[in-house]
């Protein structure tokens, strides 16, 4: 293979919990190695790429690789197996062209350094984005603000204009300067470590610790809110086989050979108990390996117990749809329904840097229920949800909800009634420890 180091069936390992012998193609420029399983030429399939500059394993689609096999190899035990057989195919084949043992190693560490770009062209590129003076420039650019006339600052805003805040319920948002969770600000706020995106009340008026509050709109508290709370569980399957061999995987990271041996000891009284058992389950998975899952079921009318169970798969981001009705009564109540609808428009736009250079995040949102409390200060409504800080990904304006083209005479020429349609996503995920210990005197997130 051109412009390659190795080739598929040599240099074969084995990974725990992968089945088979695999063997590293790496190119010779990226260092990006193509992983084969299988030793001989027919049965030689690409399972995938690993990436070393981002100590990644990327299974091909088809692969035909099972889950427990895709989370096998991006196992960081098995990642530094993979990168070790990848330098070991490297200075295997730079030592043929008369280079010392040294010498090939040496060349095999650069090529799969962690920092080595995986453009081709990277280390001869002009690009502006691994010049460093041109990363200076762009770093100048983007301490330098945002692009003259980008808006800073927003009106606090309510609507009706009679909204008797004090005495009934509401919803307030806080438009917020986006602040990234890496950048300084985003990591410290007067010297305290931020440990999320919690929305607090700062002189009545939701707030994020650590961010610059822009402005504020207050609305009455629509229909048709809610929430939904979700956790991500997947299915997943692991048949005996490859229970043993984690099993056994296992048994040896944690506690060596001597462990190792151990499990394999009493995983084997599992198989020679049945032995006919035994072997129709290994030809099954070999069978099935040709690509074709029916065939051990064809073969023997049975297929191997994959053990099915839901596992723990990550936490899930929830996302809210307001939406708001306004019938202005007058000029300055029509004047400030346009102000709101502009306000959620432009705080959601893209910003850009002074000369443009860059496209910077748009404003973001603190969200809050409330409700007078004993003495007309308004408090977090205890029987609502909480949020954490939004973004407004959707906003969606109904000139015509009536159906109709109305507008009131005099110089405006509002139109009769609007419709907003909001909808926020939260930027963090909800965690059991945030629900704090109040005696669930909150509904909480």
């Amino acid at each position: 293979m051109a412009g390659t180091f190795g080739e598929p069936g040599k240099n074969t390992f084995a990974v725990p919990g992968v089945g088979g012998i695999l063997s590293p193609v790496v190119n010779d420029t990226t260092g990006v190695t193509q992983v084969y399983r299988g030793g001989a030429a027919t049965t030689q399939r690409s399972l995938g790429t690993y990436n070393p500059s981002t100590n990644t394993f990327t299974p091909d689609a088809n692969a035909g690789l099972t889950q427990t096999e895709k989370a096998a190899l991006s196992n960081p035990a098995n990642l530094k197996t993979l990168k070790d057989k990848s330098s070991e195919a490297v200075s295997k084949a730079i030592q043929k062209s008369g280079k010392t043992p040294e010498e090939a190693q040496a060349a095999a560490n650069k090529l799969l350094s962690p920092n080595k770009a995986t453009n081709p062209t990277a280390e001869n590129s002009s690009n502006k984005n691994t010049d460093p003076a041109a990363q200076e420039a762009l770093n100048k650019e983007f301490k330098a603000g945002d692009k003259q006339g980008t808006r800073t600052k927003y009106e606090d805003l309510v609507y009706p204009l009679d909204l008797a805040a004090s005495h009934q319920d509401i919803v307030k948002f806080s438009i917020l300067k986006y602040v990234p969770s890496l950048s300084e600000k985003g990591r410290q706020s007067d010297g305290v470590s931020t440990s999320g995106r919690i929305v607090t009340l700062k002189d009545g008026k939701p707030i994020v610790k650590g961010s610059e509050r822009l402005g504020t709109i207050t609305l009455p508290i629509p229909s048709g809110i809610s929430d939904g709370n979700n956790a991500r569980w997947q299915e997943e399957g692991l048949n005996e086989l490859l229970e043993s061999a984690a099993a056994t995987a296992k048994s040896f990271f944690e506690g060596g050979p001597d462990a190792a041996a151990g499990t394999v000891g009493q995983e084997a009284n599992k198989f020679t108990s049945d032995p006919n058992a035994t072997k129709q389950a290994i030809t099954s998975v070999l069978l099935n390996s040709l690509g074709n899952n029916n065939v051990a079921a064809r073969a023997y009318g049975a297929v191997n117990n994959n053990n099915l169970e839901v596992l723990f798969n990550g936490p899930g981001l929830r996302s809210f749809s307001f939406t708001f009705m306004f019938y202005p009564r007058s000029e300055p109540e029509a004047i400030r329904v346009r102000k709101i609808i502009r306000a959620f428009k432009q705080s959601m736009s893209v910003k850009r840097s002074a000369n443009s250079l860059l496209l910077k995040a748009p404003h973001t949102f603190a969200i809050s229920y409330l409700t007078p409390g004993d003495e007309g200060q308004m408090k977090i409504h205890p029987y609502l949800n909480k949020f954490k800080e939004c973004a407004l990904t959707n906003c969606n304006i109904d000139y015509t909800p009536d159906g109709t083209y109305m507008t009131y005479g005099g110089a405006e020429k509002s139109m009769t009634s609007y419709r907003m349609s909001l909808t926020f996503a939260e930027l963090e995920p909800i965690f059991d420890d945030e629900y704090g210990d109040d005696g669930d005197a909150f509904v909480g997130y």
